[in-house]
């Protein structure tokens, strides 16, 4: 017949295993943050500028190739893929962009948008234009 070893520290690392086990099985029953999702950023209302054709092809910073026709915009720090409506309370239009490349680099603009986000906003002309931001989905 084998003796068994009852040494402390055999058991202490028996119980340690243990109660480690039971504390991993705990914690993946309990939903997290999708990974690589970074916590929600703050939407100020600001001023909306936009990039025009002479960026097209150029690759943004979500890594996409810019295209001047998609509905697509520029923010400091929503995340990549993070659906927003832009709005002109002067004139009451609205549009829906997807973020996917970081800017504007000037100082008190908010969010810079695709050529055809700018164009349906009515933004072409005036270049720049104070806007409201929503949530949409992230």
């Amino acid at each position: 017949m084998r003796q068994r070893d009852s040494s402390p520290s055999r058991t202490a690392g028996a119980l340690f295993a243990i109660a480690g086990a039971a504390a991993l099985s705990a914690c993946s029953a309990v939903p997290g943050p999708r990974m690589g999702a970074a916590p929600p950023a703050a939407l100020n209302d600001g001023v909306a500028s936009y990039y025009g054709d002479e960026y097209a092809g150029r690759p943004t910073a979500s890594g996409e190739r810019y295209d001047p026709g998609a509905m697509t915009a520029a923010h400091r720090t929503l995340p990549f893929g993070t659906i927003v409506r832009v709005t002109d309370p002067a004139t009451g239009r609205s549009v829906t962009v997807r973020i996917n490349d970081r800017g504007p680099f000037r100082p008190g603009r908010v969010i810079d948008l695709s050529y055809a986000a700018a164009a349906e906003l009515g933004l072409i002309r005036r270049g720049i234009a104070p806007v409201t931001l929503a949530l949409v989905d992230r």
